[in-house]
C-alpha cells in the first residue's frame, strides 16, 4: 500500500538550484563525447546542476545497467553487456580536462563478473593519477557480494578515499537494498582500514525510508565501530512512482542536530542535509580527513 506521505508536495526546503549554463553543457557534452556515464544523470542526483556548474562530476564506470534492483535507486537493472578495458584511460582524459582537483568514481554493481569490476576501479585510479598526479581519488565501491581479494584489489590502488554505503539502518536494510547486507558492508569497511589504515573511509546514510531516530544513532554508532572517518546524511526523494515511498522529510534543523551528533562521536567529517548526497562537496571531506589524520582542528 503507497504511504500518503509521498502523495504530498515536497516541503519548501527542497529546492534545487537550476544552473545550466556553460560549464554544465560544457561537461555534459564531453560526457557524451568520450560515452561515458555519470551517477550524477544516472541516479537523478538533485545536485547535478550545481555540482556540473563548478565543474565537478562523478565517474559511473561499468556500464549504466546494474545487476541489483535497489528499490530506492533509479540506475538501470538488468543484465550488462558492457565491459570497456579502455574506460578507465577514457574518464582519466575527461578528468584532465576538467582539470579536477578531486575525483569521485563509482560504479553500478557488476555481481556477473569475478572480480566485480575491481581491477576497472583499481586501473582507472592508476590512469588519473598518471594524469593528474595533484588530483585526489575517491572511489564509491559496490560490496562486492563481500569478496575479500576484489577489496584488496582496490585498496592497493591506494585511493584518497575509500567510499561504500550503508544507505539505511539495519532494520530497513533487506527491504531497501537487494542483495547488499547491513553487516556485509559494515565488514567491508572494517577490512579497508585493516588493508589500508591511513585510508579515510566513508559512508552515506539516506533518511525518510521508515527509519527510526534512534536507530540512525545506531547506524552512526555502528560505523565509528568500523573506524569509518565521513559520514554523508541525505534525504531520500523518490525518482519514480515504482520506487519506495518517502515516509518522512526532514526539516534542516534535524540534519544539523545529525551533524552535531556525528561529530561527537568522532566522525572527522558530517556533510548532513535534505540534498546533501554521498559525493557532496567531496573535496572539502578530503581536507576535514586530512586534518584529522594531522591532529588540526576540523571545522566542519
Amino acid at each position: 500500500m503507497k504511504n500518503r506521505d509521498a502523495k504530498q508536495p515536497k516541503p519548501d526546503w527542497i529546492r534545487i538550484k537550476l544552473t545550466t549554463g556553460d560549464n554544465y553543457q560544457d561537461i555534459k557534452g564531453m560526457m557524451r563525447s568520450k560515452t561515458l556515464h555519470t551517477v550524477c544523470e544516472e541516479a537523478r542526483c538533485p545536485n547535478i546542476y550545481e555540482c556540473w556548474a563548478n565543474r565537478t562530476a562523478t565517474f559511473m564506470i561499468l556500464g549504466d545497467i546494474c545487476t541489483r534492483a535497489c528499490r530506492f535507486c533509479a540506475v538501470n537493472t538488468g543484465m550488462p553487456t558492457e565491459l570497456d578495458l579502455q574506460e578507465p584511460e577514457r574518464v582519466a582524459e575527461a578528468a584532465e580536462n576538467m582539470n579536477l582537483r578531486h575525483c569521485v568514481v563509482t560504479s553500478v554493481a557488476r555481481d556477473d563478473l569475478k572480480d566485480g569490476g575491481a581491477s576497472i576501479f583499481a586501473g582507472t585510479v592508476a590512469a588519473i593519477r598518471k594524469r593528474l598526479p595533484l588530483c585526489s581519488v575517491e572511489v564509491l565501491i559496490p560490496d562486492f557480494l563481500g569478496d575479500r581479494d576484489s577489496l584488496k584489489i582496490v585498496m592497493d590502488s591506494k585511493p584518497d578515499i575509500l567510499n561504500h554505503n550503508i544507505e539505511t539502518v539495519e532494520r530497513m536494510s533487506d527491504r531497501v537494498r537487494a542483495k547488499a547486507k547491513y553487516r556485509r558492508s559494515l565488514e567491508l569497511l572494517r577490512r579497508a582500514k585493516e588493508m589500508q589504515p591511513e585510508i579515510p573511509t566513508k559512508s552515506s546514510i539516506m533518511l525518510g525510508v521508515g527509519e527510526e531516530w534512534d536507530e540512525i544513532l545506531q547506524a552512526m554508532d555502528d560505523l565509528r565501530e568500523v573506524d569509518c572517518d565521513i559520514l554523508t546524511l541525505g534525504q531520500y526523494l523518490q525518482p519514480s512512482p515504482q520506487h519506495l515511498d518517502v515516509v518522512k522529510y526532514y526539516p534542516p534543523e534535524d540534519f544539523q542536530r545529525l551533524k552535531e551528533e556525528g561529530l561527537k562521536r568522532g566522525f572527522s567529517h558530517v556533510e548532513s542535509g535534505p540534498l546533501v548526497r554521498s559525493s557532496y562537496h567531496a573535496h572539502e571531506q578530503v581536507q576535514s580527513a586530512e586534518k584529522a589524520r594531522e591532529g588540526r582542528p576540523v571545522t566542519n
